[in-house]
């Protein structure tokens, strides 16, 4: 009787090494004006993952995150601020796979200078029309009341939202090892 051959293994695991990149395209629109810390943020692999050329990620394979960080900044100084982590991909054999990677953030720009021009702007109405019709006196209650229209305007305004629109590419660095089960090819 001959000795029954031993099965072939039909499945390998795979190490993606801490600190490889990822690169990912973003799905899911979001902004510092509507995200709640946890909110699901979707994208998907933009190129194969490999590990010693065998593929490990496919491209197109989505990646599942979440809104870590919100804050959203204010009207006179204060940027907005957006953070997210990627801490999934589904494969296209159904199984989610667990990510740690290092957040993405995203800041809003800078509202200084805008509102310092509305502010000026407005300073700078209120003393020409005031001085037109007061005199020296006039503009100078011109522009009081002309800058604090102009601060009125800022703080009646929205806020420069930090942004992570569909379509934008991210890239993400893994800070633990992740293993992958693929087929034996």
């Amino acid at each position: 009787m001959a000795a029954a051959e031993p099965p072939v293994q039909e499945f390998e695991e795979l190490v993606i090494a801490p600190d490889s990149v990822i690169g990912l395209q973003i799905e899911t629109s979001t902004t510092s004006e509507r995200a709640e810390i946890e909110d699901l943020v979707v994208a998907h692999v933009t190129r194969d993952v490999r590990v010693n050329g065998k593929v490990a990620i496919p491209a197109g394979a989505k990646v599942h995150g979440e809104v870590t960080l919100v804050e959203r900044g204010g009207r006179l100084r204060d940027r907005a601020r957006l953070g997210v982590r990627f801490t999934s991909v589904l494969l296209a054999n159904g199984s989610r796979v667990r990510l740690e990677s290092e957040p993405v953030y995203r800041e809003g720009d800078a509202p200084s200078r805008e509102s310092a021009a509305k502010i000026g702007g407005g300073a700078i109405g209120g003393a020409l029309i005031g001085g037109i019709l007061g005199g020296a006196k006039g503009a100078a209650i011109g522009g009081s009341v002309g800058a604090g229209a102009g601060t009125t305007a800022v703080l009646a305004g929205g806020r420069n939202a930090a942004t992570l629109p569909s379509g934008t590419p991210v890239t993400v660095r893994l800070t633990e090892p992740v293993t992958v089960t693929v087929d034996r090819q």
